[in-house]
């Protein structure tokens, strides 16, 4: 898998991945309107620009289509980044690329020193993406409950989060039991 800076090209091809407005709101929450657009993904590509953009934006290759995608908004004054907006292409969903994916773009982050923390909320009803952070390293934090109504549901939020010492520490632990 190829992971580069998301380039606008990249953005028809995002658009197509979200088949409801539910769909896209458990993406990129409550803000987007549906069906999601190129103008919508081009005020997110705008705030990547500078010296410390307030976002990145990834996307994933394999055999040369774009199968997944994931951003990180930055907190450049405190260290945190937000992991966020992660989706994969609905015809490779199941294939595991997720973790392989958000791996890098964790080492990514934690390659600059400015960044000591990341975190991540998650629709609770979304197994399998927690299931993906847990591996990862993400530890749950917190749940906000009820936080967001879509249609006549009311969603709860799980809080992860993960620290550049936690990195480190599962790293040893790894290199202990080899």
């Amino acid at each position: 898998m190829d992971i580069r800076p998301f380039h606008q090209d990249d953005a028809a091809h995002l658009c197509n991945w979200f088949a409801s407005e539910a769909e896209l709101i458990q993406w990129g929450g409550p803000l987007l309107k549906y069906p999601l657009c190129e103008p919508q993904i081009q005020q997110m590509h705008s705030e990547t620009e500078g010296n410390k953009p307030q976002r990145l934006m990834f996307s994933a290759f394999y055999n040369q289509e774009l199968v997944a995608h994931a951003q990180l908004v930055l907190d450049w004054q405190h260290g945190v980044a937000r992991l966020g907006r992660v989706a994969v292409n609905p015809s490779y969903r199941g294939q595991r690329l997720t973790q392989p994916f958000l791996q890098q773009i964790i080492e990514r982050l934690f390659d600059q020193q400015e960044f000591s923390r990341l975190e991540l909320n998650v629709f609770t009803f979304n197994r399998v993406a927690i299931q993906a952070y847990r591996k990862l390293g993400f530890q749950l934090e917190g749940i906000r409950r009820s936080c967001l109504q879509v249609g006549n549901e009311r969603w709860d939020t799980a809080i992860f989060g993960m620290l550049r010492s936690d990195i480190k520490t599962a790293e040893s632990l790894r290199a202990l039991a080899s």
